[in-house]
């Protein structure tokens, strides 16, 4: 029920034209079949507009019922550009609104026809109990930012990763060419295709963040080459997939990055949960050991592969899986001729082998080693600051990593270039000194086997608590 004043025909006809509610009516419609949000005070229902998603409905339920102004607000804005440049959420503050999409005007257009009300006067802006103050300061940071162009791209920066990686690629080809099909050369040019397609990975993600050009619809299609034609992978699957862990990192139910399927147990909250339970799918407390051969060797060459070749066919997503295929066409047109059909799978998916060690390493040392539990309804700053930290600043970091390495900058300034987040980091360890909030920052080998020492430690939680509790 909306509720408004009720002072003077001014008052009278406010609330007639522009209905006002309270948060306890607002975090009733949180439903699969009733969904409100709000971003900066007004209240959207996209329970219809929703189903149109060609992601789905998953990103935009996180965030029903809720403030999106914040980091739901963020998923809006992505999701409003795909609405329209593909026939393409809705999400926590104006924060988060703005980290994915740096054209409010633009997306509001596209919000107006879903507008139903405001939140009544007496209302706070921001629901469970959010820091105003940490909100303030952080709007005035992003502010910053812009007024030092921040958020202005260095073009040549990314035409170079572009061309090291065609680079890579060249001289893997030339190596087995050159040398011939002996086990030496194919080693050599399999370490050089898995860092190139590391490199991509990385390059992939700055298009799909929107983070290189100023209109997204170059962004998208230069996201598809790359993820496409030089990974073999889908766009749509990948957007869907990170920006769900983007609105909502290591919150169970919400982030796929932390939904392991009974494999590994994380944290404080799930080892003790599933100890009390009884339930033991594997030996919670030796997977710091099965890690190393469940983990890295097998997720990108067996886990996303099977989801993304799924998710292209059952989704329809026939452009993405055109770009799939014309990668595959390539590798198999250029390495058939020196291993055969057979030998030129198997090449491709020890490729990927070598790949998915990389890919794990690098993004699990920023989140995993983290806080990893339920909703807990934190501000958009709070909330990144809590999945993620930083690895130490170096030529090698920066490139091993793809700026990874600044995982807080990254989170908190998902459009920023990754060239530029060193710039910023300095001004976010000031905001996270004045609100007493911790901002890690490690070396590499630290970093590394910190992920280690987590999965020992979430081991022995579950353990203790299946015996004793």
């Amino acid at each position: 029920m909306g509720k408004g004043g009720n002072q003077g025909e001014g008052a009278a006809e406010r609330e007639v034209s522009v209905p006002t509610f309270s948060w306890e009516e607002i975090q009733k419609h949180n439903l699969r079949t009733d969904r409100w949000l709000v971003i900066d005070r007004k209240v959207y229902n996209i329970t219809k507009w929703s189903i149109q998603h060609p992601g789905g409905q998953r990103v935009i339920g996180h965030y029903a019922g809720e403030d999106a102004t914040h980091i739901s607000s963020a998923m809006v804005v992505f999701g409003l550009v795909l609405f329209i440049d593909n026939p393409g959420h809705v999400g926590e503050e104006l924060d988060a609104f703005r980290a994915f999409h740096p054209d409010l005007e633009f997306v509001g257009k596209f919000l107006k026809p879903l507008l139903i009300g405001e939140l009544a006067p007496e209302e706070p802006s921001q629901d469970h109990g959010k820091n105003s103050k940490i909100t303030e300061d952080f709007r005035a940071l992003r502010k910053t930012a812009e007024d030092m162009n921040l958020f202005k791209t260095n073009h040549v920066f990314f035409l170079l990763l572009l061309a090291h990686i065609i680079a890579l690629e060249s001289i893997a080809w030339f190596t087995v060419f050159y040398f011939g099909n002996g086990w030496i050369p194919t080693l050599i040019t399999a370490f050089v295709l898995a860092t190139s397609q590391a490199q991509a990975g990385w390059l992939q993600h700055d298009y799909g963040h929107l983070s290189v050009y100023r209109k997204p619809k170059w962004n998208h299609l230069v996201h598809k080459f790359v993820i496409g034609h030089l990974k073999g992978a889908s766009a749509n699957w990948w957007n869907h997939r990170h920006f769900q862990h983007h609105a909502k990192p290591n919150i169970f139910h919400k982030d796929p990055d932390v939904n392991m399927l009974h494999v590994f147990v994380l944290g404080e909250w799930q080892p003790i949960e599933y100890g009390k339970k009884k339930l033991k799918y594997l030996p919670y407390n030796h997977q710091h050991e099965y890690f190393f051969l469940i983990g890295p060797p097998l997720l990108i060459p067996m886990y996303f592969q099977y989801q993304i070749i799924m998710t292209m066919i059952v989704h329809k997503n026939w452009v993405d899986l055109a770009w799939a295929v014309s990668y595959y066409i390539r590798f198999f047109i250029t390495y058939i001729p020196f291993y055969g059909i057979l030998g030129a799978l198997l090449f491709l998916n020890f490729i990927r082998f070598l790949e998915s060690h990389w890919f794990v390493w690098v993004t699990q040392m920023n989140h995993i080693v983290m806080e990893i539990d339920q909703e807990a309804y934190r501000d958009w700053f709070s909330s990144q600051l809590t999945a993620t930290c930083n690895v130490e600043q170096s030529f090698f970091n920066d490139w091993f990593s793809g700026h990874l390495n600044f995982q807080i900058e990254h989170h908190l300034f998902p459009t920023m270039p990754r060239h530029n987040l060193h710039k910023i980091a300095p001004l976010v360890k000031s905001l996270c000194a004045k609100h007493g909030i911790e901002y890690q920052e490690k070396p590499l080998l630290r970093a590394l086997l910190d992920i280690i020492r987590s999965l020992k430690k979430s081991g022995k939680l579950w353990l203790d608590a299946y015996l004793h509790k």
